[in-house]
């Protein structure tokens, strides 16, 4: 077993922050009370969570009141596209609403929109061009009378694309110009984008917005979702009767105080991004010149800095990743293993990829603490385990 795992995984989660940590730990032991009660103990710990609220909501150009605290994005995900559709759908009985979204989307989107469509609900899933981009134009083009939401992702968490937010904002706005029965609410999930793309949710043009503090060197099962005053939405959770009565359970007060820490932190550790992105660059540079046929996934210049995405022709990424496991580094594959059955990513299926390239796919993913070294180790014992894979491989590379 290696002594230290060299981690390329940065977009499936972050380590916390030393300086995240220092700010949570008054909460586990001297601010301990539960936020919700009214003795002076209680009052303190609910006095963090609203310095928290204030400093999430600053960042995003939101109001505090617009700002919901939630279990992650997952959750977020879900109550904006749940909530909003069960209050369109308890003022409008007999309305069958329309919702746009991409084919690259993350589950906790593609899940509860499945889930909608059983309900007797309209769904409309944009495909994407080779590089993983939604035009603008085409979701204009998809819009309907009935249409109540349009739910696009910020930036891909497997090809690291940035989509055109700005831009489909300012379409539904026109859009919402018009005389209409319902107006066009937009959602964008922006799990993987505060630390490297602007958030002012006044910008983007969004009614909601989705973010989990574990992607940004902030703690797990925590995250946010903003709700620009005025959109319908209903509860997912009824219990305590905490956030306005909108998101019941106890306050996660030293998670939160978490959250609000790395987002304090996103703009002081601005400058990492240009050595994260020249290091990004090198490292697909090197594997180019090392490893014949190889396909680098995703938008080049609308990417995140972060983000390498690989298909190796003639082999499996879950090989790859097993591989690189052995030799202590941690990577991670664009297909899903459930079931034992192995599915290629639908994101690359919706780019236009094949099947078979689709399964040999590997996303590098690194952050503020990656070094050169660690991206050479990968340089240096990722060829021979591609000339191995692909000599034991019954498939012949074109």
């Amino acid at each position: 077993m290696p002594k230290k795992i060299i981690y390329l995984d940065y977009s499936a989660t972050t380590p916390v922050d030393d300086r995240v940590l220092l700010s949570m730990l008054p909460y586990y032991h001297d601010v301990f009370a539960n936020a919700s009660s009214i003795h002076q103990a209680g009052l303190m710990a609910k006095e963090a969570v609203e310095r928290s609220r204030e400093s999430v909501a600053k960042f995003l150009g939101a109001q505090a009141e617009e700002l919901y605290f939630t279990s992650g994005a997952t959750e977020s995900d879900n109550w904006a596209i749940l909530g909003l559709l069960k209050a369109i759908k308890e003022k409008n009985k007999n309305f069958t609403p329309h919702i746009i979204t991409s084919k690259i989307e993350h589950e906790a989107i593609l899940d509860p929109l499945r889930q909608l469509e059983k309900e007797g609900m309209q769904v409309t899933y944009l495909p994407v061009d080779k590089k993983g981009l939604v035009p603008a134009a085409a979701v204009a083009a998809a819009i309907k009378p009935s249409t109540v939401l349009v739910t696009i992702m910020y930036a891909n968490n497997e090809v690291g694309t940035i989509q055109p937010i700005a831009a489909i904002g300012e379409l539904i706005r026109q859009a919402n110009l018009k005389p209409r029965q319902q107006k066009i609410r937009f959602h964008t999930d922006a799990t993987q984008a505060p630390a490297y793309c602007a958030c002012d949710v006044n910008k983007l043009g969004v009614d909601l917005l989705s973010l989990s503090a574990h992607k940004i060197y902030g703690p797990k099962g925590v995250g946010a979702l903003y709700a620009k005053r005025g959109t319908p939405i209903r509860p997912l959770m009824y219990g305590g009767g905490q956030q306005g009565g909108l998101r019941s359970g106890t306050y996660n007060v030293a998670g939160i105080a978490g959250f609000a820490k790395a987002v304090e932190l996103i703009k002081k550790e601005q400058p990492k991004n240009k050595v994260i992105k020249k290091l990004r660059d090198y490292l697909i540079g090197q594997l180019k010149k090392k490893i014949p046929a190889v396909i680098v996934n995703g938008d080049m210049a609308k990417r995140l800095p972060s983000n390498a995405h690989f298909i190796f022709k003639g082999v499996e990424g879950e090989s790859i990743l097993l591989m690189l496991s052995q030799k202590g580094i941690a990577v991670s594959t664009g297909s899903a293993c459930s079931s034992g059955s192995l599915e290629p990513s639908h994101v690359l299926l919706a780019m236009g990829l094949p099947p078979e390239l689709a399964h040999g796919s590997i996303r590098v993913t690194i952050g503020r603490q990656t070094t050169k070294k660690e991206v050479d180790s990968l340089i240096k014992e990722l060829p021979p385990i591609i000339k191995k894979l692909r000599e034991m491989s019954p498939l012949k590379i074109n």
